[in-house]
C-alpha cells in the first residue's frame, strides 16, 4: 500500500539481530490438509515447483516474475516476466490453474476512484501469462485476492477504499462487474494509520460458507456468510470481533486440519488465535502473543503469517526486525508457542510462501530487492538458509505451484 511504502522507508532501517531459531519438540500438529497430502503424495516424481512473484512497479519491479523452483537444492532460475502489469502486490491462482488474478494496487482506475483487478490465462505448457481483462475493484489500492473453490467468484479487499467486493468469473476466465462491495466505516487510535477503514485481506473457510475480513483500521475481523451461487456477503450473526485497540489486524489463515483462525495484528506485531464455528462461524478469541524477542525496542510492523501443511508450526514475518518468528501450534487447543527468530536474509520481508511437502520456505525481501530459500525442519520447526537466492525488484507475493510441463 501506498501509505505502507512510505512508512516502511522511515521506520525499516534495523538491522538484523542475531538470533538464530531455537529448535523445538512438541505435540504433533492435525494430519496433513487434504489438498497438501495429494501433492505429497504425487511428490516422487516432483523435483521442480513454479513460483509467480507479484512486485512493486513503483518499487523498480517490471511485472509478474516467474521462477523455476529446484526443490532438491532450493535454488531459483527466471522463466520469464510479464511485463506491463501495473503494481501487481497480490496474486491468486483460479482452481484448475488454468487463470491467475491480480490486484493493480493503484488508486484510479478508469477515471473513477479504484483499482483494479486482472486476470491472466495460464499458458498450461509453459505457465506463461496473458491479460484476458481488467476490472475495478471498486476501492483504492487493493491489496489482497482470493478465489472460491468453485471458481465462479474473485474477491478483493481494497485498502484505502476501506472495503470488500466480490467479482464474477465469465466463462473464459476474464472478470465481469463486481456484484457486491461490503464498505466499513470508523477508525481506530492510530491517528497516522488508522484514520479511516482499511480493508487488508478476504478469506474464505474451507467450507466456502464463510468470509473473513481483517480490517487494520478499526481493529475488526469481519464475518461474512458467503453465498456460493450468487457471491453476495451478508453479515454474520456474529458480524465483527475486536482486536486490541491500535493492533492492527492484516492477514487471517486457517489451520489446515482443524477449527483454528490465526490474525496476524501489523501495527503491535502481535498474533492472536481463535476457535471457529463450523456451524455459525464465529470467531472465539483463545490467545494473544507477541511475534517480537524480548528486549527489542526497534520499529516493526507484521506482515504476514502462514500454517505449515502439517499444522504444526506458524510462521510471521517481522518488518524492521526483519526476521521470520516461529510458533509451535498446540494440535488440541489451537495455541501457539515461540519457538524463535531467524533472519530472513534481506530487508523488510513481506509475503513468504511454504512448499506443499513443507520442507522448503520462500521469503520475499521488498527493500533488499531478494527472495531467499530456507530448508525447514519438520520436526523442530527450524530453518536454515539454503545459500540459494534469487534478485528480484521489490517482491511482494509469492505463489508457488506444480509446473505445467
Amino acid at each position: 500500500m501506498r501509505r505502507h511504502m512510505s512508512e516502511e522507508k522511515q521506520h525499516v532501517t534495523s538491522t538484523r539481530r542475531g538470533f538464530l531459531l531455537a529448535a523445538g519438540t512438541g505435540v504433533l500438529g492435525a494430519a496433513l490438509s487434504e489438498r497438501a497430502v495429494g501433492l505429497v503424495r504425487g511428490s516422487n516424481a516432483l523435483r521442480e515447483m513454479l513460483l509467480y512473484v507479484g512486485t512493486y512497479t513503483s518499487g523498480g519491479g517490471e511485472g509478474i516474475y516467474r521462477y523455476r523452483l529446484d526443490l532438491t537444492d532450493g535454488s531459483l532460475t527466471h522463466a520469464g516476466t510479464t511485463r506491463g502489469v501495473v503494481e501487481p502486490s497480490y496474486l491468486t491462482l483460479a482452481p484448475g490453474r488454468r487463470i491467475l488474478y491480480a490486484v493493480n494496487e493503484v488508486e484510479d482506475f478508469e477515471g473513477a476512484r479504484s483499482g483494479s483487478v486482472s486476470a491472466f490465462a495460464v499458458d498450461q505448457r509453459t505457465g506463461d501469462l496473458r491479460l484476458l481483462n481488467r476490472r475495478a475493484s471498486k476501492g483504492g489500492a487493493p491489496c489482497y485476492i482470493t478465489t472460491a473453490d468453485s471458481g465462479r467468484f474473485v474477491l478483493v479487499a481494497n485498502y484505502s477504499g476501506g472495503n470488500i467486493a466480490v467479482l464474477p468469473v465469465l466463462g473464459d476466465g476474464s472478470l465481469g462487474e463486481a456484484v457486491d462491495v461490503e464498505q466499513y466505516t470508523g477508525s481506530g487510535p492510530d491517528r497516522g494509520r488508522q484514520e479511516a477503514p482499511h480493508a487488508h485481506c478476504i478469506v474464505l473457510d474451507r467450507a466456502n460458507r464463510f468470509a473473513y475480513s481483517c480490517d487494520l483500521g478499526t481493529d475488526r475481523v469481519m464475518v461474512y456468510r458467503f453465498e456460493r451461487r450468487t457471491g453476495r456477503l451478508t453479515p454474520n450473526t456474529q458480524p465483527w470481533v475486536a482486536a486490541k485497540p491500535g493492533a492492527g489486524p492484516r492477514h487471517l489463515t486457517f489451520h489446515p486440519g482443524r477449527r483454528f483462525a490465526y490474525v496476524l495484528n501489523e501495527l503491535d506485531s502481535t498474533l492472536t488465535a481463535y476457535s471457529q464455528s463450523a456451524v455459525r462461524g464465529t470467531l472465539k478469541e483463545l490467545q494473544t502473543l507477541s511475534t517480537l524477542p524480548r528486549g527489542f525496542g526497534g520499529a516493526n510492523t507484521g506482515a504476514d503469517l502462514h500454517v505449515t501443511p502439517d499444522g504444526r508450526f506458524l510462521y510471521s514475518s517481522n518488518r524492521g526486525h526483519d526476521h521470520l518468528a516461529c510458533f509451535r501450534v498446540d494440535a488440541r487447543t489451537g495455541t501457539l508457542t515461540l519457538v524463535g527468530h531467524t533472519p530472513t536474509g534481506g530487508k523488510t520481508p513481506r509475503n513468504f510462501t511454504i512448499d506443499p511437502s513443507g520442507r522448503l520456505l520462500l521469503v520475499a525481501n521488498q527493500k533488499s530487492d531478494n527472495i531467499v530459500t530456507f530448508r525447514l525442519d519438520p520436526r523442530t520447526g527450524a530453518l536454515e538458509p539454503t545459500g540459494r537466492t534469487a534478485r528480484v525488484p521489490a517482491p511482494v507475493c509469492l505463489k508457488l505451484t506444480a509446473p505445467f510441463s
